[in-house]
């Protein structure tokens, strides 16, 4: 027997977003399937972001527009105000690949007997939406909690996690909170699936890459507190190894 057809909170958090909120939104407005509730925390923009929010309130289920404790608290607001059977976040700039891509989660969801956590494929775009590349890292055909042992398989904005499992997020990392949520959403279940679907045309510029330093070294911290230091470290090592000699390789061919 096929599950209920589940409903969706999508959430985005803004901040001076201004050129490319829009975007989103539109993308979000235009999906075909009818259960997706809309909810956009804005951390008090300066800019124009807010009078963008307001020209499309009626087709919100809430926001707000507030100071905040950064990225994470923000998306701490979003999922409190939440109610629908699964959430996915969607970054301001970032948007669904397709019309029906909230279609095609829910089918296959309902066909799954709506799986705890369900995730794809993310493509690259520039700040006008334009195709960059296919994300580097590829969704492994199956997840688990200690896939992540190699890096974010999956992008956070392609990972869609029941409402009532998710927690909030850990606000002691600053640029890599994201990393640690889908960690933990993953221990809480081995009820995984994927859509084998391109869901999300990711923006390829932010808050994480504007301080790649800072979030690696909290990646790492995070990796080291669920995996454990000794192979965390052997296994950055292998990284090392592995991206020089692909230099070396690179330069005598």
């Amino acid at each position: 027997m096929e599950a209920k057809a589940p409903s969706f909170s999508i959430i985005t958090v803004t901040f001076n977003a201004e050129k490319v909120l829009e975007r989103t939104m539109e993308c979000v407005f235009r999906q075909s399937y009818p259960n997706i509730e809309y909810i956009i925390i804005d951390g008090a923009s300066k800019d124009a972001t807010v009078d963008n929010i307001k020209r499309y309130a009626g087709q919100l289920a809430y926001w707000v527009s507030e100071p905040d404790r950064g990225l994470y608290d923000a998306m701490n607001k979003g999922l409190r105000k939440a109610s629908g059977d699964y959430v996915l976040f969607l970054n301001a700039g970032d948007t669904l690949q397709r019309p029906d891509t909230i279609a095609g989660i829910a089918e296959i969801a309902q066909k799954n007997q709506l799986p705890d956590i369900l995730y794809g494929e993310t493509d690259l775009v520039d700040t006008e939406g334009r195709f960059i590349a296919h994300r580097r890292l590829k969704a492994p055909k199956q997840l688990n909690w200690k896939s992540f042992r190699m890096g974010m398989l999956v992008c956070h904005q392609a990972f869609v996690v029941k409402r009532t499992l998710a927690p909030l997020y850990d606000l002691k990392y600053h640029y890599s909170s994201d990393f640690d949520w889908c960690i933990r959403c993953m221990k809480r279940t081995g009820n995984i699936q994927n859509t084998h679907l391109r869901l999300i045309n990711y923006l390829n510029e932010g808050l994480t890459t504007s301080n790649q330093k800072t979030s690696l070294k909290e990646r790492y911290r995070i990796m080291a507190f669920y995996y454990g230091r000794i192979p965390v470290f052997f296994l950055h090592l292998w990284f090392a190894i592995r991206f020089y000699w692909a230099k070396w390789i690179k330069r005598i061919v």
